[in-house]
């Protein structure tokens, strides 16, 4: 059972809910209000989605031996130039204008994932360094855009992808988890699964067996590209306008940290995208139950890396390996 990958991030899971249940209940109050749900467990999955988007694409990068730290720089750029586009236009609640905007942000982001490939696997950079590159670049060319200033805008369609509900469900998480079912699907259900591990878990026999890893590669940074698109457009569409500076701001460590806690392998090979989103929901409900129980803004990132940290301290079999001979060495004594 305690095997099992998806065993302690789950565990821990439900330990911070147990803890939010005893020192807050009302964190578990869900009301219904003009036709949609709202509560403390709501705005966890809403704004977890954008997390869980490129944490889905962020796993499978890191499962080719690889890195993106770019894509926080991505989803500034997807919600800039969206939003450019419709606080130019004269009705932006016209759903083809809408169409549009989300067409060039997610063309815009394609061609930077498929940049992000061809830096690594046909120039043969490491990909710490040409991601790096973007990551830098990126969040210069997201306030280039928008000039610097936080543009803002009043599209009710645009902002349906961040805030809005179906069927008492928010379009957000919905939207994450489609990604999810189709990347699972895609990767379990074909041989691709098996080829991205083939890659990332011993290059050299994946080689020797005909394995096309170049292409690998570049498929996976393009599709990253295009969940940090995705997410960008939530996290616009969320806070009505794009904010070049703080949007998707140290949103690839959450990614990197959500995936790791989910059991994929920063060495690559092996990667769990259900792991992954356990690992984004724990971040996010950390971060929900510190800003509702009250804690300062200054000790957030704190209390997170140590919770992170305890995480996963107990997923490591090394680490359990030494702690209990010590206990048993404390009950003979």
């Amino acid at each position: 059972m305690t095997g099992h990958r998806l065993f302690w991030p789950v565990t821990a899971l439900v330990a911070l809910l147990l803890v939010d249940l005893v020192v807050k209940p009302s964190f578990f109050k869900v009301e219904f209000r003009d036709g949609h749900l709202y509560g403390s467990l709501i705005d966890i999955l809403r704004l977890g989605a954008p997390l869980i988007l490129v944490g889905i694409g962020m796993t499978l990068v890191v499962a080719t031996r690889g890195i993106d730290l770019s894509v926080g720089s991505v989803v500034a750029i997807s919600g800039a130039l969206a939003c450019l586009h419709l606080s130019g236009l004269g009705d932006q609640n016209s759903v083809g204008g809408t169409l549009v905007a989300v067409g060039l942000a997610l063309g815009l982001c394609l061609a930077l994932g498929a940049w992000n490939g061809f830096l690594v696997s046909v120039l043969g950079i490491q990909p710490i360094i040409a991601t790096l590159i973007l990551m830098v670049a990126g969040r210069g060319i997201a306030q280039l855009i928008t000039d610097g200033q936080i543009i803002t805008i009043t599209s009710t369609s645009f902002r349906a992808l961040g805030s809005g509900y179906l069927l008492l469900v928010p379009v957000s998480i919905l939207i994450a988890l489609a990604v999810f079912a189709a990347s699972s699907l895609l990767v379990r259900k074909s041989a691709l699964g098996l080829l991205i591990e083939a890659v990332g878990g011993n290059p050299e026999a994946g080689r020797l067996s005909g394995v096309r890893s170049g292409r690998l590669i570049w498929l996976v940074y393009v599709f990253g590209g295009l969940c940090a698109g995705v997410a960008g457009l939530m996290v616009a569409a969320n806070t009505s306008g794009a904010d070049a500076n703080h949007a998707g701001l140290w949103i690839e460590l959450d990614a990197i940290l959500a995936l790791t806690i989910g059991g994929t392998r920063l060495t690559g090979g092996r990667f769990s995208l259900g792991g992954t989103v356990v690992g984004a929901l724990l971040i996010q409900t950390l971060t929900t139950t510190v800003y509702t129980l009250g804690i300062p803004d200054t000790a957030t990132l704190l209390v997170k890396a140590l919770v992170v940290l305890l995480v996963c301290l107990v997923q490591s079999p090394e680490f359990r390996a030494k702690v209990r001979p010590r206990r048993a060495t404390e009950v003979t004594a």
